[in-house]
C-alpha cells in the first residue's frame, strides 16, 4: 500500500482497471456495472488512507458532465414539445418522489447532508448526483472542512449501498413484476406495438445489415434495350436509375443521355433495388462485375439546413432539386439525434438532420453544395469544447437565494446545462463544434469513473462507521425509493396518460436512468420496442436527476 500512497496515479488506475473487472461479475441478470465496481474497489483502498488531489477530481467530473448533457443536448430539446408531455410526466414523478423520500429520512432518522445526498444518488441509480450533491456540500459555509470532508465520504458511502439494491430492485421490478402486473406478455406485446407503429417491418440489432439494401448497382448485358438510349431508357424507368457506364468491346463510353445502346453493350446501373430489377427487364440479362465498368459511388452527410428543406418530406426534396435524378444521386438514410429513420418518401425532414447521399462523385458534390453543409465530425473542436466547459464552470458560479437558502448549480450542474444548449446548437449545422460520439462517450465514461475512484479513495476512512451507525436503513432506502415512484409511474402511465405498456415499462426504466433495467428489458421482450420509452425519460431524467443534488443539500444544509 505504500506503493499505492506514494503514487496516486498508480493507485487511481488500479482502482478503475480492478472495479470494472469486479463490475462484469453477474449474477442472473444482475452485474454491478463498472462505476459502482469502481467505488467499492476504491473505497477498500482508501481504507488505507491512499488519496488523490481534489482538482483531478474536479476536473474529470466536469469532462463527464459536460460530454453528458452534449450526447443528450439534441434528444433532450427536442423532446420537450406536447407529444413527449406524458413522458415528462413520469420524470417529475421521479424527482418528486425521490427528493420528498430522501428529505423525509434526512427528518425521520436525523441524516447529515452527506448521507441523505447518498441515498438519493444510490436509489436513483443515477452517479452523477453523487458530484453535484458533494461539490454542493463543500460549498455550504457553516461547516469546517473536517466537516466537509466526512460528509462528502457519507455520500459515497451511503451510494455504494443504496445503490447495489436500487440496481437490484429496479431490474427485477421492470423487466419481471411489471409485465405481471400489467398482466401482459412482453415480447408479443412488444411485436404487435412494432408491427402497428411499422407495418410489420423488423429492426436491425447493432451488428446486423440489411440482407436486401434499398441502393444497389447491377450490370446488364444489352438485348432488349438495342437501339435505345441512355436519356430514353432512364426516363421509361421514371427517373429511378442512372446509367453510371458503358462498354461496347475493349472501350469505355461516356454515358450521355443521346448515347444509342447497341447489341451485347454492357451496362451498368445504379439505383434503388426495385427499379434496377425493373431495368433488368427493359435491359437484357444481369451479367457478373466486369473489369473497368465498376464505377465507384461516393458517399456524403449532409446536415439539413435549408429552410426550404426543413418541414419538407423527402419526395419534395428530390422534385425541387432535378439533380437527384440528373445525377444518380440517392438518400439512403435520415440520422436524427442518433436515431435512424426510413429514407421513404413520406419521411417530414427537420433541421439538424442528417441526410446520407449516396451516387457518382461528380453529380454528389454539385447536390451537396446545394442542399446545405458537409458534416463535420472527424475530429474533437477543442475550441468548442474548451468554451463550453467554460461557460458551465462561470454559470455554477451564480448563487440564488431562496429566502435562506443558496442554491447555485455548482461546476456539475453549471456544465450539464452548457453541454446541454452546446450539443443541441451544434446539432443545428453541424458545421462547427464537432465532438464525434465515440470521443464524447470516452471522456463521459472515463470522466465519471475518474471521478468516482478519487471520491471513493477519500470516503474510505468513513466509510465503516456509517455502515455500522445506518446499516440496516441504507438497504430499505434502496429499494423504497425505486418501488415508490415506480409504482406511482405504473398506476398513471397506464390509467391517466394511456401509454402503451412496452413503452410504459421501457420509460419507467429511464425515468430512474439504469441502463441494466432497459437492457434486462429488451432481453425479455425480445425487441427494442421499450427503448423507444426509454430514451425520451432517461434524456429527461439525465439533466433533472444530477440537478436534485444541490437541491436537497441547499434544503437540508439550511
Amino acid at each position: 500500500m505504500g506503493v499505492l500512497r506514494d503514487h496516486p496515479e498508480l493507485a487511481l488506475f488500479f482502482c478503475l482497471a480492478a472495479g470494472y473487472l469486479v463490475g462484469k461479475l453477474r449474477v442472473g441478470p444482475i452485474t454491478l456495472g463498472g462505476i459502482c465496481g469502481t467505488l467499492i474497489v476504491s473505497l477498500l483502498i482508501g481504507t488505507r488512507r491512499v488519496s488523490v488531489d481534489d482538482d483531478v477530481k474536479t476536473v474529470f467530473f466536469a469532462l463527464f458532465i459536460f460530454s453528458l448533457g452534449y450526447l443528450a443536448g439534441p434528444q433532450f430539446f427536442a423532446n420537450l414539445n406536447r407529444r413527449s408531455l406524458r413522458f415528462f410526466t413520469l420524470c417529475l414523478i421521479e424527482l418528486v418522489c425521490v427528493l420528498g423520500i430522501a428529505f423525509g429520512l434526512a427528518k425521520a432518522f436525523d441524516l447529515d447532508v452527506g448521507t441523505a445526498s447518498g441515498i438519493l444518488a444510490g436509489a436513483a441509480t443515477e452517479s452523477a448526483v453523487v458530484g453535484t450533491a458533494s461539490e454542493a456540500i463543500g460549498k455550504l459555509s457553516d461547516l469546517t472542512s473536517e466537516q466537509i470532508s466526512q460528509y462528502q465520504g457519507h455520500v459515497a458511502t451511503a451510494y455504494t449501498v443504496c445503490y447495489l439494491f436500487g440496481l437490484i430492485t429496479i431490474v427485477l421490478f421492470t423487466s419481471q413484476i411489471m409485465p405481471m402486473l400489467l398482466r401482459i406478455n412482453l415480447a408479443d406485446a412488444s411485436r404487435e406495438l412494432w408491427e402497428k407503429m411499422r407495418g410489420g417491418q423488423a429492426g436491425l440489432e447493432s451488428d446486423e445489415r440489411e440482407a436486401l439494401p434499398g441502393m444497389v448497382g447491377r450490370t446488364y448485358l444489352v438485348t432488349r434495350a438495342d437501339g435505345r438510349t441512355v436519356g430514353d431508357l432512364q426516363s421509361a424507368m421514371g427517373g429511378r436509375i442512372t446509367v453510371e457506364g458503358v462498354k461496347r468491346g475493349s472501350k469505355l463510353l461516356t454515358p450521355s443521355p443521346g448515347l444509342e445502346l447497341t447489341l451485347s453493350d454492357l451496362v451498368q446501373v445504379v439505383g434503388e433495388r426495385a427499379a434496377i430489377i425493373d431495368a433488368g427487364r427493359e435491359i437484357g440479362p444481369e451479367t457478373p462485375a466486369v473489369p473497368g465498368l465498376d464505377a465507384p459511388l461516393a458517399t456524403s452527410q449532409v446536415a439539413v439546413t435549408e429552410k426550404e428543406t426543413i418541414g419538407a418530406t423527402i419526395d419534395r426534396l428530390e422534385k425541387r432539386h432535378p439533380e437527384f435524378r440528373k445525377d444518380g444521386v440517392y438518400i439512403t438514410d435520415v440520422l436524427r439525434n442518433d436515431q435512424h429513420l426510413p429514407a421513404s418518401g413520406e419521411t417530414v425532414l427537420a433541421r439538424g438532420d442528417v441526410l446520407t447521399l449516396v451516387g457518382a462523385r461528380g453529380g454528389l458534390n454539385r447536390l451537396v453544395a446545394k442542399l446545405g453543409a458537409v458534416v463535420k465530425n472527424d475530429a474533437t473542436d477543442f475550441v468548442y469544447l474548451g468554451f463550453g466547459i467554460v461557460a458551465g464552470s462561470l454559470l455554477g458560479q451564480i448563487v440564488v437565494r431562496l429566502g435562506d437558502v443558496p442554491m447555485s448549480l455548482g461546476t456539475g450542474g453549471g456544465c450539464l446545462v452548457s453541454g446541454l444548449v452546446f450539443g443541441w446548437f451544434r446539432s443545428r449545422s453541424q458545421t462547427f463544434g464537432a465532438f464525434p460520439p465515440q470521443a464524447a462517450t470516452t471522456l463521459k465514461d472515463m470522466g465519471l469513473a475518474v471521478f468516482i475512484a478519487c471520491t471513493g479513495l477519500a470516503a474510505g476512512p468513513q466509510a465503516w462507521p456509517l455502515l455500522k451507525e445506518y446499516g440496516a436503513l441504507l438497504p430499505f432506502a434502496g429499494i423504497a425509493m425505486v418501488l415508490v415512484p415506480a409504482t406511482i409511474s405504473l398506476i398513471v402511465g397506464t390509467k391517466l396518460l394511456k401509454i402503451e405498456k412496452p413503452l410504459l415499462i421501457g420509460a419507467i426504466a429511464g425515468q430512474q436512468c439504469s441502463t441494466p433495467a432497459i437492457t434486462s428489458i429488451t432481453q425479455v421482450a425480445q425487441s427494442s420496442v421499450p427503448l423507444l420509452g426509454y430514451t425520451i425519460t432517461y434524456t429527461l431524467s439525465n439533466f433533472l436527476l444530477p440537478l436534485t443534488g444541490p437541491i436537497l443539500v441547499g434544503v437540508l444544509g439550511a
